[in-house]
């Protein structure tokens, strides 16, 4: 077990070492000067000058590339060239918004994905699996960005029941701010009994956890039903239902529990997808997280931050991964013994 720990943490930082180098290379190689975005509109050559050596984009690319990894070693991972703060300052001021969002999405797709599936499976080519499936297949056919602005124009523009943009409204956010702790407005507010702030966080955080929910619970919908058909094929299942089992504790204690791999595997590999692929609702709900941020760093040429924030991305993919992996070895005893 200590082994394989050790084998992950290794590979992990090798994955690391490779998103960090292939975007190190690629911000250098674009079109655009950051040196511009530095010094402003319409700058001398001696501001230009000065600016790369600054940078030090005047020296060879290999030497520029030793140099980051140098301070990145020391958790130095520059500053932002479009809002002249640290990177990590900017990545962890933005970090909590989009944990919230993602985990509040995949926390749903869980509760109502799996029942969903199991339920499908059971009821094989019955009104409710063909639902299911209907809904499996125009869930993954969709666009994110068509269900959100459809979401949009029916709760704020038809409806007016819920905001249609940001993660609080201004208003209470001056009346009555936000205690920061742990960056989740929910829990926060919560935590210091800010009932105002915690209401209108709830009403901006429906539209788009329920578009990032959609987005992925087809595939969790799917995965369920499909090995539950197998599993309820197995011996071991048939005998709970010869020996007189309730059929509930059967489908949810015993074939549930045989499909648990790969459901961890696909529901571990969905977080780490919402992680990265919320650039789209970030942008569409004008959500203060890390995607759009990037967006913006990349659009702009700001290489600092670009860097930091797919580093960062990246290393919450991969630790989500690993976490996944080691419940492995909690959900299925025969790995542990191997």
């Amino acid at each position: 077990m200590t082994r394989y720990i050790a084998i992950r943490l290794v590979l992990m930082l090798l994955t690391l070492f490779g998103v960090c180098t292939v975007t190190f290379f690629l911000s250098r190689v674009l079109p655009g000067s950051p040196a511009e975005l530095l010094v402003g509109d319409r700058p001398t050559v001696e501001q230009l000058a000065r600016a790369r050596a600054e940078l030090r984009l005047d020296e060879p690319l290999i030497v520029q590339y030793g140099a980051y990894l140098e301070d990145l070693v020391q958790g130095d991972f520059g500053k932002s060239l479009r809002t002249g703060r640290p990177v990590l300052e900017d990545v962890l001021s933005r970090v909590g918004a989009t944990l919230e969002l993602t985990t509040l999405a995949i926390i749903i797709v869980v509760l109502v994905g799996i029942p969903l599936g199991v339920l499908s499976a059971v009821r094989q080519n019955s009104m409710l699996d063909n639902f299911v499936r209907a809904q499996s297949i125009a869930g993954m056919a969709m666009p994110a960005f068509i269900v959100a602005m459809g979401l949009q124009l029916i709760f704020n523009g038809a409806l007016g029941w819920l905001p249609l943009q940001g993660r609080i409204d201004a208003i209470v956010w001056i009346e009555s701010p936000i205690q920061t702790i742990t960056g989740f407005f929910l829990f926060d507010s919560a935590f210091t009994g800010n009932w105002i702030a915690f209401r209108s966080a709830v009403e901006h955080l429906v539209l788009p956890v329920l578009t990032l929910a959609a987005m992925t619970l087809a595939s969790v919908t799917r995965i369920t039903r499909n090995t539950m058909i197998e599993v309820l094929k197995e011996d071991h299942v048939r005998t709970g239902f010869a020996f007189g089992l309730p059929r509930r504790t059967v489908y949810f204690r015993y074939a549930l529990k045989a499909v648990l791999i790969p459901l961890l595997t696909t529901v571990g590999l969905t977080y780490g997808y919402l992680l990265g692929g919320a650039v789209i609702i970030e942008f569409i709900f004008d959500w203060p997280g890390l995607g759009g941020q990037l967006v913006f760093a990349v659009s702009q040429n700001d290489f600092p931050a670009t860097l930091g924030f797919t580093l960062f991305l990246a290393t919450l993919f991969l630790t989500v991964n690993f976490v996944v992996d080691l419940l492995y070895f909690v959900g299925d005893p025969r790995l542990r013994r191997t």
